[in-house]
């Protein structure tokens, strides 16, 4: 299958492309560093020899590079699954955040999604098939202190989410809205919480595995995953 995963260097991103590749499919991933990204594919490399890995380092909260990056995956065909995983996350309230932060969020959290999605839906349409993951957030779901911006741009994306997976019903494409709680990547590896408290990166990637996996008359809509314990 072609897998297409954004901010595939580390974190989510990563985990998610190591469950693809382990079972030798052709990815097709980005982010912003070079050398990190292309550390991660040869570590996906060594995971499974049959997988193809393409990388291109781009960022793609800038509308042209996240349409050059589709048509960069589409040379080799229509897209079998698109993780839309880019993101960044920066703390504030609305009230007191620095000028500019809301159009970062927007365009690193929702304008990513939007434009690559539609760079290669055309050719998904035409395939009458393939599934779409879009990386959101419990912040997708209520608001709290300190969220600001970040948590627009997730509700935001939940609503885009929501729109793409009416449009594309009759078109035998799957859209599947990933909502995770907190996971432990590298921003939490830098405080005090422990890596017991909370998700690890690899529970969510087995959860979009999973959901790929199934009959073409099945659609997961929403994955929604909490750490035991609960929200901080």
């Amino acid at each position: 299958m072609n897998v297409i995963i954004t901010g595939a260097s580390k974190g989510l991103g990563k985990a998610i492309a190591e469950k693809f590749a382990a079972t030798g499919n052709h990815l097709f991933l980005c982010s912003r560093n070079k050398n990190v990204l292309e550390a991660a594919k040869q570590e996906l490399v060594k995971l499974n020899s049959n997988s193809k890995i393409e990388i291109l380092d781009i960022d793609i909260s800038k509308k042209e590079n996240a349409i050059a990056f589709g048509n960069f995956c589409l040379k080799k065909g229509a897209p079998d699954i698109l993780i839309n995983n880019a993101g960044n996350f920066l703390p504030g309230n609305i009230y007191e955040e620095k000028d500019g932060v809301f159009e970062e969020m927007l365009a690193a959290n929702l304008y990513s999604a939007y434009h690559l999605t539609r760079a290669v839906l055309p050719a998904m349409m035409k395939a009458k098939s393939g599934h779409i993951f879009n990386m959101c957030s419990i912040a997708s779901l209520a608001a709290y202190k300190n969220g600001g911006s970040y948590s627009i741009s997730k509700f935001a994306l939940l609503g885009f989410t929501k729109n793409l997976r009416e449009e594309l019903k009759t078109y035998n494409i799957k859209v599947t809205a990933v909502i995770p709680g907190a996971v432990y990547t590298d921003s939490w590896s830098k405080t005090d919480i422990q890596p017991e408290r909370i998700m690890q990166a690899d529970d969510v990637a087995s959860m979009i595995y999973a959901a790929s996996l199934l009959s073409p008359q099945a659609c997961v809509e929403e994955i929604i995953m909490r750490p035991q314990l609960g929200d901080f």
